[in-house]
């Protein structure tokens, strides 16, 4: 197996921090994903290496694991095992003090060491040929305007190559990330799969501004209906629906219209509120007889102050 330098293919620098790992793989992903280098098998070579190199970096543990191991890094748990059953290994004719660092010929050769060559047996009493190992987590980002989020969709992913197809729940939010058990990398020696890792980035292609399962906007009120009161059409998630303007309606007033809101994530049925805020409007380039009118409106409401 060749070493990957997974530093290199996200093009980041080995002290790079986790939001540096984050924002160099973004970049890439979108720069090399399979819908946008349709038939360019280089491009797809290259977005399974930024994928399986975000998948290590990004995590902690693997990460110090690939930082110490390498390629080897899969192997790390034995190889810790061995290096402090041994302590020291044979090599040659003299002794040689564990450096905290096995090769794969390392790992062998210390199996051979301790029971003599041959079938070997791991710490587990498992042969050492038939060690599992489960496969290598995938992470995937998939994003989606919100007005695709209001139902239940099928989407299709491209990972390693091959087309998945999933049902993303209606509600699902902004930097949420979901689980695909064994839909991720093969399991060594007959191991399991790894898992699929999906995190859903959520773009607002709609008026309405988002807060959990409640939807916000503004509409904009007439002053001759804020005043006198009537009935407007609101525009809502799903259709249009008409509501009542009570008289003296001030500016920001807001009004909740339940259950016309945005689907609660994997709750059948259940939708947040419409929060609807009024704007009224004051208006311009007023006639000379809407003038006179709105003069004469002044001088009674002073009036009748009197």
């Amino acid at each position: 197996m060749d070493f990957i330098d997974y530093y290199r293919v996200l093009e980041i620098e080995n002290s790079a921090k986790p939001e540096d790992i984050k924002k160099a793989y973004r970049k890439l992903a979108r720069k090399y994903h399979p819908d946008l280098n349709p038939n360019d098998k280089e491009a797809e070579l290259k977005f399974k290496q930024i994928n399986e190199a975000n998948e290590v970096l990004s995590d902690p543990e693997k990460r110090k694991k690939y930082d110490q191991y390498g390629k080897d890094w899969k192997h790390a748990e034995a190889f810790e095992k061995a290096g402090r059953s041994s302590g020291t290994r044979p090599s040659g004719g003299g002794q040689r003090a564990y450096s905290g660092r096995f090769s794969e010929e390392d790992f062998s050769d210390f199996f051979s060491s301790m029971f003599g060559g041959g079938s070997h047996r791991d710490f587990g009493g498992q042969r050492g040929s038939e060690v599992r190992y489960k496969g290598h987590d995938f992470k995937a980002e998939l994003q989606l305007p919100l007005s695709a989020i209001y139902t239940t969709q099928k989407h299709t992913l491209t990972i390693e190559g091959k087309n998945i197809r999933i049902n993303v729940p209606a509600g699902i939010e902004d930097g949420q990330t979901i689980k695909i058990k064994g839909y991720g990398g093969e399991g060594i020696n007959g191991g399991p799969k790894g898992d699929l890792f999906i995190t859903f980035v959520i773009q607002n292609d709609t008026r309405f501004q988002r807060e959990g399962s409640d939807l916000h906007v503004q509409e904009k009120l007439d002053l001759y209906t804020a005043v006198l009161g009537g009935e407007i059409q609101v525009e809502t998630f799903d259709g249009k629906v008409r509501l009542k303007v009570q008289a003296g309606t001030q500016n920001d007033t807001k009004v909740r219209l339940k259950g016309k809101g945005f689907p609660v994530y994997k709750k059948e049925g259940q939708f947040g509120d419409l929060y609807v805020t009024y704007k009224v409007t004051i208006p311009q380039q007023l006639s000379d007889k809407e003038k006179e009118l709105f003069t004469e409106l002044a001088k009674l409401r002073s009036h009748e102050k009197n």
